[in-house]
């Protein structure tokens, strides 16, 4: 690891990983802190989509969701999950695997009561992932939610986060002529101490 040096420098994962979100936050122009999101149906099948990466913890990287949704259901029925965050703009990128808890408590209320009034009440609107009739038909579920909830909805049951805790970080740089820079950090789970390895491009 005596070459682990420069934007790779460093003891924490997640500390290396909110170094470059902040740099990226300045130079990728839409949503630096996307990430594209995978996970497994029953049969094994993979899916995978773009969702917005909320906080890196000390211990792990936090998003929210419908619960009842495809990612959420396939989510709870694995407990796993696994993303990459890529900026072009910086030509790096970021590989997590791990296990995947629920965030329905305080933290989760509180996000959710930062979001925009439209987006809480698209939030108690919109049974995501479900076939839909028509926009009109969503449209009328927003009239229809906003008399009922006002202009101060709660955070619905079946809304709230995800916190993702790696067994499995890598961090990639591009380099000349395809040969990249990759350091994998692994443990055998939360709390275990972190092996890193330089990786070939």
């Amino acid at each position: 690891m005596s070459d682990r040096s420069g934007l790779f420098a460093g003891d924490d994962p997640f500390a290396i990983a909110r170094a470059w979100l902040s740099e990226a936050t300045s130079t990728e122009p839409n949503d630096p802190n996307a990430i594209a999101l995978a996970t497994v149906d029953a049969d094994g099948l993979p899916n995978v989509r773009m969702v917005l990466l909320k906080d890196i913890e000390d211990a792990a990287f936090v998003f929210y969701t419908n619960y009842d949704s495809k990612k959420g259901q396939e989510i709870l029925t694995s407990g796993k999950a696994a993303f990459v965050m890529h900026w072009k703009s910086l030509r790096r990128q970021i590989r997590v695997r791990g296990t995947v808890t629920k965030e329905d408590g305080p933290m989760a209320d509180a996000y959710f009561s930062s979001r925009s009034l439209q987006s809480r009440l698209g939030a108690w609107s919109s049974r995501q992932s479900q076939p839909l009739a028509s926009r009109e038909t969503l449209m009328a579920e927003v009239a229809k939610q906003t008399l009922k909830h006002g202009i101060a909805p709660t955070r619905p049951d079946f809304w709230g986060g995800f916190r993702i805790v790696p067994s499995e970080i890598e961090f990639w740089a591009d380099g000349a002529f395809r040969l990249h820079d990759r350091f994998r950090w692994t443990r055998d789970g939360a709390g275990a101490a972190w092996s890193v390895d330089r990786l070939s491009p």
